[in-house]
């Protein structure tokens, strides 16, 4: 089930996109603004212009968090990208609190955003390998040092760490301390948006599907 909030006719073209995709929603709605517009621009390089979306008062996002704190155990919620600048800088702390222990989440963000979250032990953390360097202040230069900075985010409460390496494939440090590898297929890439996303909803929905942390 898809959460948040849509403003306006590019909201209404949102929730009719993923309802033609079978994707359920439970969107809250907004009289003021516009549900933003993101353009991906592909040319020597990938650009991209993301709009502004709707101001988020405070009387909607407790809203939001009242649909949230009636998650029950065997739900999961995915927690991803940047939040709204309308929104306090401690809104996926506020989310998270309000889940009950028995429901895991998933942590798929940038910087502080996710670095706040893991005293909260989340379920999952999708970092990619410049993001884990910035995090850290480092260089990588071999595959080790990704990994020991994973186990890094492990002791600092993520239970399992999966980074992606664009070209190189991605690394899984999972909670019981194994290390996997996988790589990636060939081919020339035509658009990378959306490839971390789109790991992070096959990784759940291995693991969904009872699959063990190597096969998802």
């Amino acid at each position: 089930t898809a959460l948040g909030f849509i403003a306006n006719f590019t909201g209404k073209a949102l929730k009719d996109g993923l309802s033609q995709m079978g994707i359920h929603t439970d969107f809250k709605k907004k009289k003021k603004g516009m549900t933003r517009i993101n353009v991906k621009m592909k040319s020597d390089e990938e650009t991209e212009i993301n709009g502004m979306g709707p101001v988020i008062e405070k009387v909607h996002f407790d809203a939001l968090l009242e649909k949230i704190h009636s998650l029950k155990k065997g739900d999961l919620l995915i927690l991803s990208g940047n939040i709204p600048s309308s929104v306090q800088s401690d809104a996926y702390e506020k989310v998270i609190e309000q889940l009950n222990e028995d429901v895991d989440f998933v942590i798929d963000a940038e910087k502080d955003l996710l670095m706040k979250t893991l005293p909260y032990h989340p379920f999952l953390i999708k970092p990619n390998n410049l993001e884990l360097q910035e995090i850290f202040g480092v260089t990588f230069e071999t595959e080790e040092q990704i990994i020991d900075c994973a186990k890094k985010l492990q002791e600092m409460g993520a239970k399992n760490v999966l980074v992606s390496m664009a070209k190189d494939g991605a690394i899984l440090v999972d909670e019981n301390g194994n290390v996997y590898k996988q790589g990636v297929c060939k081919g020339n890439v035509v658009n990378s948006v959306g490839a971390g996303d789109s790991m992070v909803a096959g990784f759940i929905a291995g693991v969904l599907k009872k699959k063990g942390y190597k096969e998802a």
